[in-house]
């Protein structure tokens, strides 16, 4: 035997068997007295942590600390004083001050929760229609895959704005209907205003469905066509086949699709809540000096993250309770 060949079988033995790790046939001994058993769910377990634990790395590492920092820093007033920073204890008064004095934030917070609440499902519902369409027997699937992904690689901020400048992001034939202008003005001005908002952006938030569209493409090809088969032989048409197995097969991609769509749309570069915390830090608000700063903005970044937190579980509830209420 080649003396490569045998370095690589003991190298690999002392891998597998040795004090801190040892695999065996049915289980995986730890420091030679904690026993793991191994079963099919536990092993499928490991693969899915393995793909996701250079993520897990890497955020640790890199996005831990300065989450935990910033939350320590929104319960200061924080100066600048040349390369270091001054921190004055404030306690809650910064989160007070959001609510209580910042009447702009609030109305921008408000605004958020409204269009986001309209905006996620006409995009996840557009995804899935689009994705539906790309996955039959047609000519040129590839083509279409990458127009619809397309917007996805140049939503970059600058482009993004100058589209928003031309009035590129909005359908010029949608101002011309009366009936609209109508439903917005006997509207209360709190839900008028996002659903103009969706009206001027309309392409904006479908240009948004990239991802989701490949997500689900990905989830209709691992649904079994026999199955349709033998519902069409039971006599169930289109309708009744997405309703009893497309859409059920697909909720679990719903899940990471709203996901997905929520923080995608809360953290995009020219989001105005995001604009605004960021001219908070620097100084930049309108609102007064008093509530300026990085301990203020620290406290507005983390208000804006429990609300978009707020909206996953609210949307996630729904889900699961329609699943519930279905079985």
């Amino acid at each position: 035997m080649p003396k490569t060949e045998k370095s690589g079988r003991t190298l690999k033995s002392m891998l597998v068997n040795n004090f801190i790790y040892r695999r065996e046939i049915h289980q995986i001994v730890l420091f030679s007295f904690w026993k793991i058993k191994i079963t099919n769910k536990r092993r499928q377990s490991l693969i899915g942590l393995s793909f996701v634990l250079l993520w897990i790395v890497g955020y640790l590492v890199f996005a831990l600390y300065p989450m935990g920092h910033s939350l320590y820093l929104s319960f200061f007033k924080v100066r600048m004083d040349g390369s270091s920073l001054q921190l004055l204890y404030h306690g809650i008064e910064n989160y007070k001050a959001a609510f209580l004095i910042d009447e702009r934030f609030v109305d921008m917070l408000l605004q958020y929760v409204l269009q986001t609440a309209m905006n996620v499902p006409i995009t996840i519902v557009f995804a899935l229609v689009i994705a539906m369409l790309i996955n039959q027997d047609i000519k040129g699937k590839g083509i279409w895959r990458t127009i619809f992904f397309l917007p996805v690689i140049i939503i970059s901020g600058p482009v993004i704005q100058e589209l928003l400048n031309q009035g590129a992001t909005t359908l010029p034939s949608i101002q011309e209907y009366r009936l609209i202008g109508m439903i917005l003005d006997n509207l209360n001005p709190a839900l008028a205003a996002p659903i103009q908002a969706l009206f001027d952006r309309i392409l904006l938030v479908l240009w948004f469905a990239g991802i989701q569209i490949l997500i689900f493409l990905a989830g209709l090809q691992k649904i079994d066509k026999e199955i349709y088969e033998a519902s069409m032989i039971d006599g169930a048409g289109p309708w009744e086949s997405f309703w009893k197995i497309t859409l059920p097969s697909l909720m679990p991609l719903i899940s990471v699709t709203i996901i997905y769509t929520v923080v995608s749309m809360s953290v995009f570069s020219l989001n105005e809540v995001i604009i605004y915390i960021r001219n908070v830090m620097r100084g930049e608000s309108t609102v007064g000096t008093v509530i300026n700063g990085m301990g203020y903005s620290a406290a507005l970044a983390w208000i804006y993250f429990l609300v978009m937190s707020l909206l996953i579980i609210i949307f996630i509830g729904l889900i699961n309770i329609r699943k519930r209420s279905k079985s």
